[in-house]
């Protein structure tokens, strides 16, 4: 059975006017998709470079509390340097107030 040739024209149309129709749906749904990678595009660039920012940010902090932590370090060297001379002081001033009342024991009494 064939099918006759106006009957196949008209199917042939429809078909044709479906696909065009398909086609441009298609070419819409590509142009919103289009549009909605470049929306995202431009927001993960912003993004990254606040991103950048804060990391440039932090790197300098990191930089900062590291030569705070040195002089820390530097200052607590000092000061236990400090703290052994003092020590060391403290010992003669002892022996200082040994000898010293060992003097002011051997002096004679005023009258």
């Amino acid at each position: 059975m064939t099918t006759p040739q106006p009957e196949l024209g008209r199917r042939v149309e429809r078909n044709t006017n479906d696909i065009e129709a398909i086609y441009e749906i298609l070419a819409q749904h590509g142009e919103k998709l289009d549009r909605i990678l470049d929306e995202h595009g431009a927001r993960l660039d912003s993004h990254s470079a606040k991103l950048d920012s804060h990391t440039a940010k932090l790197d300098s902090h990191t930089a900062k509390l590291d030569s705070h932590t040195a002089k820390l370090d530097e200052h607590s060297a000092i000061l236990a340097e400090h703290s052994r001379k003092l020590d060391d002081h403290s010992r003669k001033l002892d022996e200082h107030s040994v000898k010293l009342d060992e003097i002011l024991r051997r002096l004679p009494e005023a009258s």
